[in-house]
């Protein structure tokens, strides 16, 4: 993933509505009305959320008929996960450090 996509995404998912969109979308392709119904604000600030998450690439418009369908494409989610795990390693060996310091305190008490 390049850089400015990987941006994207983390932009895309630092916003609780955006989050909520694809928690959605993850049981099932849903139209606009139907995604943008359980929230407080308007129809068009729930479009511009899903236009955040077009962009990321995490959700894909399909036109049927007169209704717009959304459908989750977790793919990007994917390539976040990888980019994340790649510090796993740097967080393991913190914390093998902070347990060798607190083992080295119990035995010294």
């Amino acid at each position: 993933m390049m850089g400015d996509q990987l941006n994207q995404v983390l932009v895309a998912v630092s916003d609780p509505t955006r989050r909520a969109i694809i928690d959605r979308l993850s049981r099932g392709a849903a139209c606009v009305t139907d995604v943008a119904e359980p929230f407080t604000m308007s129809l068009n600030a729930v479009s511009k959320h899903i236009k955040v998450l077009e962009r990321a690439g995490l959700v894909r418009r399909r036109r049927v008929g007169k209704e717009h369908r959304l459908v989750l494409d977790a793919a990007p989610l994917q390539e976040v996960v990888s980019w994340t795990h790649r510090y796993a390693r740097y967080w393991n060996d913190r914390l093998d450090s902070l347990e060798e310091h607190f083992s080295t305190n119990r035995k010294r008490s």
